[in-house]
């Protein structure tokens, strides 16, 4: 029962704090200055290189 009640000890404590150490990090690293352009670049990186509307294959086997 010993080994359990370290685990448990181990969970309880020290995994908590790495996880909250993470969250904060993540928040920190998306908010962080001059991280703005990067996010838009991603955000919009879908809609690069596209001049018109994807064709509909459906009609193209059709012919």
């Amino acid at each position: 029962m010993e080994t359990y009640s370290f685990l448990r000890t181990l969970a309880d404590s020290w995994a908590l704090l790495l996880l909250t150490l993470v969250f904060v990090g993540v928040i920190v690293f998306v908010f962080r200055p001059g991280g703005r352009r990067a996010q838009k670049d991603a955000a919009e990186s879908i809609f690069r290189n596209e001049t018109r509307p994807a064709r509909d294959r459906t009609n193209e086997e059709d012919r």
